[in-house]
């Protein structure tokens, strides 16, 4: 019995023992563990990290939640490899609110840790952020155990996110910001997405962060007048808006003669990728010839797509038309290289993180009209490769100025997208090359 006891009681403690000491022999200084307490691909910024770690010779795991489906970049990487986490039990919606939030976050701290610590030892752990609970306290505590060093991509604030439904006076919200704050600060190293969200970090968290912009990745480019008319067969076998019943070999937007030549229509319609419906221009087109009609397309999925695909239905139109598709991953770029302009309703919970979807249309030269907010500025300048509004009205006014203009008849919708080429040709991996890579050398030179 005396016997028994002994290893029952010291064979833990000699394990714990031993790891501990294996993970501090162990550098794993080229391998680096990216968390995503969502659905990986569901985050394009992160999977860009990951691609250029794979480029720079990283050996790279992923780990995050299911559902979408990564993009081939990442798939077919050999030096990728993606761990899913065991999702959250349903039954805890039923809960409470407060009490189901304290159990979710006890679940999600044992299976990521769990899963971390069983993992080949990486030489950094590099997190989203937010979420904040409980994925900065759960990656800090790792690092200590296996002597990894935490990097941290602020691309928003989690308590200002919790503060959008339960107001920032909520006892939580308190709570998540001094969290973030006190956990924040145990980090290695520190990237942000905007100069003002770093000047915040500095000033307010006493967080030393490099910014570096969403660049978009080589996919999104431009698309040429064939591609286009091969993508737009393809939508029309699955979405009304893109057919043509009057002419063979067409689209709504193109037409290909027998010899293989394709063309614009010259009647065409404007293509808008979007998130939200136009009852205002609608109206307003209705007493202007001079205004196209609108094929509005608003891609993604949500818990309100529902919501708005019913109230849209419910709305009378004749100058607009919608569809509300759920793209692969490599037709999503190519739609938006063939649009005519795009429209962000981004609103920044903190005003201090920018809208990656504008970054995704710039790199296909597409202009944009994006509702204003804090930092916007400093993606979408103002009459250069975008235009800046406050309410729908202003909207309103701004699409009809710039329809007139979508098939070149006017100045300032192709001129702007004559200024985004100064855009599109900074990529992502070019600029991740010069900001976050040096960072990384000089922690793998001091450890």
């Amino acid at each position: 019995m005396l016997i028994v006891g002994f290893v029952l009681l010291w064979c833990p403690i000699i394990f714990v023992f031993l790891y501990l000491i294996f993970n501090y022999m162990i550098r794993g200084k080229n391998s680096v563990c990216i968390v995503v307490l969502g659905d990986i691909g569901r985050s394009p910024r992160m999977q860009y990290h990951a691609s250029s770690f794979a480029a720079e010779g990283f050996s790279v795991d992923i780990v995050g939640y299911g559902g979408s489906t990564p993009h081939s970049i990442i798939k077919n990487s050999k030096r990728i490899t993606l761990y899913e986490l065991v999702e959250v039990p349903g039954f805890l919606k039923t809960l409470p609110c407060l009490f189901g939030y304290v159990i979710k976050v006890l679940f999600q701290s044992c299976t990521l840790g769990i899963k971390l610590l069983l993992l080949p030892k990486s030489g950094f752990i590099f997190l989203q952020n937010p979420p904040s609970i409980p994925t900065i306290a759960v990656c800090w505590v790792v690092c200590l155990l296996r002597g990894s060093k935490l990097l941290v991509d602020w691309h928003n604030y989690g308590y200002t996110i919790l503060g959008l439904s339960l107001g920032n006076d909520h006892s939580l919200v308190r709570f998540s910001k001094w969290y973030e704050h006190a956990f924040g600060r145990m980090s290695d190293v520190n990237i942000c997405v905007t100069k003002a969200m770093k000047k915040d970090l500095k000033e307010n968290w006493n967080i030393r962060a490099e910014t570096l912009y969403d660049r978009p990745a080589d996919m999104f480019q431009q698309t040429s007048l064939p591609e286009a008319h091969k993508l737009f067969t393809k939508l029309a076998q699955q979405y009304e808006v893109f057919t043509n019943n009057d002419l063979p070999n067409s689209t709504a937007f193109t037409t290909q003669s027998k010899g293989g030549r394709t063309e614009w229509l010259t009647d065409r319609p404007a293509l808008i990728m979007s998130s939200t419906s136009w009852t205002e221009y609608d109206e307003a087109s209705k007493k202007e010839n001079s205004l196209p009609q609108l094929i509005c397309v608003i891609t993604g999925k949500g818990p309100q797509k529902e919501f708005y695909r019913n109230k849209i239905a419910k709305h009378k139109w004749s100058r607009v038309k919608f569809c509300l598709p759920w793209l692969e991953a490599e037709d999503y770029p190519k739609l938006l290289g063939a649009a005519d302009l795009g429209i962000c309703l981004h609103a920044s919970s903190s005003g201090l993180d920018l809208p990656m979807k504008v970054v995704d249309m710039f790199g296909c030269g597409l202009p944009v009209c994006a509702l204003k907010f804090n930092c916007i500025s400093e993606l979408v300048e103002h009459g250069q490769n975008g235009l800046i509004f406050e309410d729908s009205q202003e909207l309103c006014q701004q699409l009809k100025t710039l329809m007139v203009d979508y098939k070149g008849r006017k100045k300032q919708l192709s001129q702007m997208r004559n200024n985004l080429q100064s855009f599109q040709k900074i990529r992502w991996h070019e600029s991740w090359k010069s900001i976050v890579l040096p960072l990384l050398e000089d922690k793998i030179k001091s450890h």
